[in-house]
């Protein structure tokens, strides 16, 4: 399976990965987390908040697999 994100796997694609209650899977987001700060949607003040940017990127990614893992 891709990586979620930059290498092109979105939630649904990663979901059948977990188990019947939502555990038993990590899920890789390298590039998409440590680039975060040349996405315009996670950096929102520039350049030099790299620590926030990947932040707010690791946020959405949460967000997103739970919406898809509350969907049963």
């Amino acid at each position: 399976m891709p990586g979620y994100g930059q290498q092109g796997a979105a939630a649904n694609d990663v979901k059948p990965c977990f188990n019947h209650d939502g555990l038993g899977a990590i899920i890789s987001a390298s590039r998409s987390i440590m680039l975060a700060y040349k996405n315009e949607k996670y950096n929102r003040r520039g350049e030099d908040y790299f620590a926030e940017s990947a932040c707010n990127a690791a946020i959405a990614m949460r967000d997103d697999l739970r919406r898809i893992l509350d969907k049963k």
